[in-house]
């Protein structure tokens, strides 16, 4: 059960580095209240097109490990628990 859980603790560290890299590697969200005022349309074929995009894919790609993350740390926490009280 200890290899399992240390095989596990593994990829968290894996995902949480890459998770890190991602969001660093994102750009930010400044353009909001700007573009508004001037008159962006929110029809453009970028916005339409946004999961295609390389920012949309990080996007997707965070959303994914922000879910494994988090399913790997209660996995983590639930089999560790389970081998103290056995």
């Amino acid at each position: 059960m200890s290899v399992l859980i240390a095989i596990l603790k593994i990829l968290l560290v894996i995902v949480c580095v890459v998770m890190s890299v991602i969001i660093l590697m994102q750009e930010g969200k400044n353009n909001g209240l700007g573009r508004a005022i001037a008159g962006g349309s929110s029809d453009s074929y970028i916005s339409k097109n946004y999961g295609r995009t390389p920012e949309g894919k990080m996007k997707k790609y965070t959303k994914i490990l922000g879910i494994a993350f988090m399913v790997l740390a209660l996995v983590i926490n639930i089999l560790e628990n389970v081998s103290t009280a056995a």
